[in-house]
């Protein structure tokens, strides 16, 4: 990571010269998540219709990309420590190029079903290592630039940037497919990619902190406590994406698409409005409402009686979520010295990969001895203990922080 003390952070007006390198950071995860939601929703089609495989392989089109981000974080977080920033998400974008380019070559080969389908599976694995790299890395790149009391802001505007790309890439997507075929999914990721990089690397680089590297087994230790609260948290986030159609369905509800977008709505709003409450409050006290308020929301869908009763509860579950990440994520890197924050951050990541792997085959099983409804309040129950383990954590700083 870099060394904020060798790098000049803006002190001008807050918001034109923060903003700014925070903004044209996160365009590198903007973009490299609009090339993930582009192929998310037409994807598993293709796989299955296309190509003629089962719904299980159309399934593990799209779950292969996860796993290969899960295994790469830990290592896209150590390469920002030691090759800076600015390398790893250069490596991202390549990698993202990459994939746009395996994807487009498995789609002008469907009379070829296996050679395709194993073409598309290289392409989502770079892909998932291409998240790794360019979401730790912007993150670290624009914390370098605005320093370390500006870590919460860059986090958050981070995660408007994901959730922003996905949300605008999945309709672009299917509108892309429809209009110009599954092919041009892949040619439109390698335009994107190959417009980024060279937008990259006119970006100024940040120092590479010097010092003594700390071990990964103490950054990894210092920082789990914090991730496992994460997720906690976020099992209802990956409960409410996965199982609210089916939620609807069972119920014969309409109005399923609309929940989600008003989650979505939701959080990026939250983020917006409330982002800075995290260095107001500090990310402790910021994370411990935040969880309350999901676990209410996630109580609501969980005695929900109808769609609006849904709605509301998936509304103030996106409300409360929303901060989870930042606010955690602040405090989880000032645990580790600075020049192992990109480290910190891999590791702190991963543990949303694992709440949101761990969601479907968890929440399949609980609604599969009761009904959807069920899902919800256990997920509720795990935002609940989130709260008191991060309560845990706090007390535990204090005497720390005060000597």
């Amino acid at each position: 990571m870099t060394d904020a003390s060798c790098v000049p952070v803006p002190a001008e007006d807050p918001r034109r010269g923060v903003m700014l390198p925070i903004l044209s950071t996160v365009a590198f995860t903007f973009a490299t998540y609009l090339t993930i939601g582009l192929s998310l929703a037409v994807l598993p089609g293709f796989v299955h219709g296309n190509l003629g495989f089962s719904a299980m392989l159309a399934g593990l089109a799209i779950s292969v990309q996860y796993v290969a981000t899960l295994i790469s974080r830990p290592h896209a977080g150590r390469m920002a420590d030691t090759l800076g920033p600015k390398r790893t998400v250069l490596t991202g974008l390549t990698m993202s190029a990459v994939s746009g380019a395996l994807l487009w070559l498995g789609a002008l080969a469907p009379g070829q079903p296996v050679l395709s389908l194993g073409l598309i599976l290289a392409a989502r694995l770079a892909l998932g290592c291409a998240e790794s790299c360019v979401g730790t890395g912007s993150i670290a790149w624009g914390m370098g630039q605005v320093g370390h009391r500006h870590t919460a802001r860059v986090i958050s505007w981070n995660g408007v940037a994901t959730y922003g790309a996905l949300a605008a890439g999945a309709p672009l997507g299917v509108m892309i497919q429809h209009r110009f075929g599954f092919a041009a999914i892949g040619v439109a990721s390698l335009i994107l990619m190959l417009a980024a990089l060279p937008l990259a690397r006119l970006k100024r680089a940040t120092t590479v902190a010097g010092g003594e590297r700390s071990p990964f087994r103490t950054v990894a230790a210092r920082v789990v406590p914090y991730g496992i609260g994460l997720a906690l948290g976020s099992i209802g986030f990956g409960c409410i994406a996965t199982f609210i159609t089916l939620l609807y369905a069972e119920h014969d509800w309409n109005g399923a698409a609309l929940t989600l977008s008003v989650f979505g709505v939701m959080f990026v709003g939250v983020r917006f409005v409330f982002g800075r409450t995290i260095n107001w409050l500090g990310g402790y006290r910021v994370a411990m409402a935040s969880l309350a308020i999901e676990a209410i929301g996630l109580v609501t869908l969980w005695l929900a009686s109808d769609a609006r009763m849904a709605g509301v509860g998936a509304a103030v579950a996106g409300l409360g979520f929303s901060l989870v990440f930042p606010a955690l994520g602040v405090e989880a890197v000032h645990r580790v010295p600075e020049h192992s924050r990109g480290s910190a951050l891999g590791v702190f990541s991963v543990f949303l990969d694992v709440a949101m792997a761990i969601a479907g085959p968890i929440g399949g099983w609980i609604a599969g001895g009761g009904s959807f409804n069920a899902i919800y309040g256990y997920a509720a129950v795990a935002a609940a203990l989130a709260v008191m383990l991060i309560l845990l954590l706090q007390a535990r700083a204090v005497p720390a922080n005060s000597g």
